[in-house]
């Protein structure tokens, strides 16, 4: 049967050192993430191959097309895509390829804008937006997130506040539960979370467990509502970064593929490098 999948993309996430004074995920700070890292995961190479440490731009791409992004370009890419990576994206997408079968996809993310022309007047969109647009045309709003069709990237709407946003604060637990229900609409979901890599390059270590710690609240409760015979979970990333706060660049660890419910054993035997989520997800739809 095939599956609803959730994919949660967390950037900056790998397989760090065990040790909890380097590695937030370490040592009963997010208990529910470390289980998942140590028992759910296969470990998959983020550098393509290709010398230098892996970016965002680069590793994004490759996750959402397959292709090996770095290797094209003949290096890694940080940031946002230029436009040699935009027709990547935009000509490969597994958003496209998913609805050229006959399936449903969405992009759960909440944009705050109050209206689409303040996106597409954006300079530098991200992969992610990027592929979102050539699929749907549009991105979820701010609308869509009061109403609990949306997902803003912080989970919570905290880092609204200062934007002037006036709604409530939620708690990482009820973000999970309207993601679930918008997976439950779809037969694939993503949603994109950054803070992780944020925390990675400015933070303190300090500040990456408080990140560890909100991400595992919203873990604990995808893990919960899951329905393991109907749905898959997967959680992975682009790079290295906040599993090793020694230092404040990306690293060159792999980065989990993590797996639960319908269709992970699969999956998990299958993947080992960032270009083999594509392929490995189309595999599932038929």
């Amino acid at each position: 049967m095939t599956p609803r999948t959730l994919l949660v993309f967390i950037d900056g996430f790998g397989i760090g050192p065990a040790d909890p004074d380097v590695n937030p995920f370490m040592g009963g700070t997010a208990p529910v993430l470390e289980a998942w890292i140590t028992q759910h995961a296969a470990p998959m190479e983020a550098t393509m191959g290709v010398p230098g440490l892996p970016q965002s731009a680069t590793g994004q791409t490759a996750l959402l097309t397959g292709l090996n992004a770095a290797e094209q370009l003949g290096s890694h890419v940080q940031g946002f895509p230029g436009p040699e990576l935009t027709v990547l994206i935009r000509e490969h997408n597994l958003y496209d390829r998913l609805q050229a079968r006959g399936y449903r996809a969405t992009f759960a993310n909440a944009y705050y804008l109050e209206s689409m022309p303040d996106l597409l007047a954006r300079r530098r969109p991200s992969v992610t937006t990027v592929a979102a647009l050539k699929a749907f045309g549009t991105v979820r709003d701010g609308a869509a997130m009061r109403a609990g069709r949306a997902v803003y990237h912080d989970l919570t709407r905290q880092a609204l506040l200062e934007r002037g946003y006036e709604g409530p604060v939620i708690a990482p637990e009820e973000a999970a539960r309207h993601l679930l229900g918008i997976a439950r609409e779809h037969d694939f979901t993503l949603f994109e979370y950054f803070e992780s890599d944020l925390a990675g390059h400015r933070g303190t270590l300090e500040d990456a467990r408080a990140v560890a710690r909100k991400l595992d609240r919203f873990a604990a409760e995808l893990e919960r509502g899951l329905d393991p015979e109907r749905e898959l979970l997967v959680v992975t990333s682009d790079h290295g970064n906040m599993e090793d706060m020694s230092s404040r660049q990306h690293t060159a660890n792999p980065v989990p593929f993590i797996a639960l419910g319908s269709g992970s054993e699969r999956l998990l035997q299958t993947v080992r490098s960032i270009t083999d989520v594509t392929p490995a997800l189309l595999d599932l739809y038929p």
